[in-house]
């Protein structure tokens, strides 16, 4: 089978245009970056305002492992399923963080023949869109130092200033740093860091925002640190968010592209999904609902992760209502998690299987307590056994779950048929969506919830450092916003070695960050870092460029 970019080089792209007619939308509120992308302008959404909502699909996972779920892979997949079964359908992806893409993670443009195109811009520069998060980041933090420079009258407490910088690549050496050594000339001396551009809070912002103006009113809501006296310092207090809405006034448009098979996709925002809330915008899922019957979208990381935040934040700030979860689950992944040896996952092992299935089984379960209908997706791959399969298959029949066998990776749309009809038939079947917590509950209360009924923990437990974040958090006045909890993906507990569905564990808090502009509180767990570093040998040492071809991206 050909690599991802030599299909995506000997597939026929349509123009950016058709695609917009394709999906409903006038040219003429296009900006077009080239011939195959382009920006949606907001006269599109006010062209589409009276337009009935189709229906909103979540694609989510297991816990990741190191075999690979694709996840991606079978929301693009099924994008293209719905059209080859006679549907209207339109796919809402975030965008691909460089750090990822040059680190061990690669590409974020789905594979096979499920792939959003064009994969090398999609992957590198795109629009644009993360240089005007990073420039808007920045510009604050300038805007900060040079306030401490020239007197500080706000009286801010440079020991106490929690906005960072970031940077949109892996690079640990940046995490903590001194800024403004070598005199008086060149600022106020205090210790600062970077953040990886995905885990910036302007971009959950981006992601979050209705519109400009909402846009700039988070903006301004940020909190950059405190006084000498203890008071919030906003970002408004620093007559900053005017420019850095500036900044961003046509990142917050999402982007128009197409997949393989020319089924519109919008790809905007990528938020990271465990010190954020790990979705696409808001935006491109509102105009997406409005131009087709049936909007497939993602979340980050397994079902406790993405899903959760979702339906916790994402849907309650955008006022969705899903009518359908997909969970995406390997043969392999299951064997991983039941203890088989990752160089062994292609060997058929039953009884890995059935040990590992139990993480299904609480994907499944966690999803139950949304009230939304479920399909389970089996992303196949070549390696695994019918009877691998069936186990599977058995399993999920059992919880009440419908279950297809997807080979999108391999057959794009025609592989996803069975998947399309059972999703599609899910859709006709009443969604009970609630909310797992409401918002008058206290932090801890939304914690313990998510805690308890996500992750299967017997308790949380709060350090005293994360007690007095949540002291300092309430007495601001923002105990009722919902809670985004930053852990392992690679657990349903705190604890990455922890695999399968593990039983008799605590969650442990060890800080509470609030993000002001964005709408939420992070609870950090684990050892989650929020700039990534390198691996030994990253992916960034196999590409090149051969007679202005790019080689090696994936």
């Amino acid at each position: 089978m050909l690599n991802d970019l030599e299909i995506t080089k000997r597939t026929k792209k349509l123009p950016i245009e058709q695609i917009a007619v394709n999906a409903g939308i006038d040219p003429e509120h296009l900006e077009s970056y080239g011939r195959y992308k382009a920006k949606v302008s907001q006269s599109a959404f006010d062209s589409m305002s009276d337009n009935p909502d189709g229906r909103l699909i979540l694609v989510t996972a297991v816990n990741p492992t190191p075999a690979g779920e694709g996840k991606t892979t079978t929301t693009i997949g099924l994008g293209q399923a719905m059209t080859v079964i006679g549907k209207k359908a339109i796919v809402a992806l975030r965008e691909p963080s460089l750090g990822p893409v040059f680190g061990m993670k690669g590409g974020a443009a789905g594979g096979g023949y499920s792939q959003v195109v064009p994969m090398e811009d999609i992957n590198l520069h795109f629009t644009g869109d993360m240089h005007a998060i990073t420039a808007a980041n920045n510009l604050l933090c300038a805007i900060i130092d040079n306030h401490l420079h020239w007197g500080n009258t706000l009286g801010i407490d440079q020991r106490r200033i929690t906005f960072k910088r970031c940077l949109d690549m892996n690079d640990r050496a940046l995490r903590n740093i001194n800024i403004g050594l070598g005199g008086k000339i060149n600022g106020i001396p205090r210790e600062d860091g970077f953040n990886i551009t995905v885990a910036s809070e302007i971009m959950a912002i981006l992601c979050l925002s209705s519109d400009t103006e909402d846009l700039k009113k988070r903006l301004g809501n940020i909190i950059v640190g405190f006084t000498f006296s203890g008071e919030p310092v906003f970002a408004r207090q620093l007559e900053a968010e005017g420019a850095m809405t500036a900044l961003l006034k046509d990142a917050i448009n999402p982007n128009l592209v197409q997949t393989l098979e020319n089924t519109p996709a919008l790809i905007h925002g990528g938020p990271f999904a465990n010190i954020a809330h790990g979705c696409n915008s808001i935006r491109a899922t509102r105009l997406a609902l409005g131009c087709a019957d049936y909007c497939i979208t993602e979340a980050g990381f397994g079902s406790d992760l993405g899903a959760e935040k979702f339906f916790d934040i994402k849907c309650r700030y955008g006022g969705f209502v899903p009518s359908c979860v997909v969970i995406v689950v390997t043969v392999r992944a299951l064997k991983y998690n039941g203890g088989a040896d990752r160089a062994d996952l292609a060997n058929e092992d039953l009884d890995a299987l059935a040990k590992g299935f139990p993480n299904l089984e609480a994907h499944i379960e966690n999803m139950k307590k949304y009230g939304i209908p479920i399909v389970a997706a089996v992303n196949r791959f070549e390696s695994d056994s019918d009877a691998e399969l069936a186990v599977i298959t058995r399993g999920c029949a059992a919880l009440g779950v419908d279950c297809a066998i997807s080979e999108c990776h391999r057959h794009g749309g025609a592989g996803g048929k069975d998947l399309a009809e059972k999703v599609a038939a899910a859709c006709e079947r009443p969604s009970q969506f609630r909310f797992l917590y409401p918002l008058e509950s206290t932090i801890p209360q939304k914690i313990e919830a998510i805690s308890r009924n996500i992750y299967g923990a017997d308790n949380v437990v709060f350090t005293l450092a994360a007690q007095k974040d949540l002291q300092a958090i309430e007495s601001m006045g923002f105990g009722e916003l919902p809670v985004c909890v930053a852990k392992t993906p690679y657990s349903l507990s705190d604890d990455p070695a922890k695999q399968g569905r593990p039983k008799g564990f605590n969650i442990t808090v060890r800080e509470l960050r609030l993000c002001s502009g964005a709408g939420f509180v992070v609870a950090l767990t684990g050892d989650v870092v929020t700039m990534p570093g390198l691996p030994k040998k990253p992916a960034a040492a196999g590409m090149d460029v051969i007679s202005d071809e790019i080689t090696g991206l994936f």
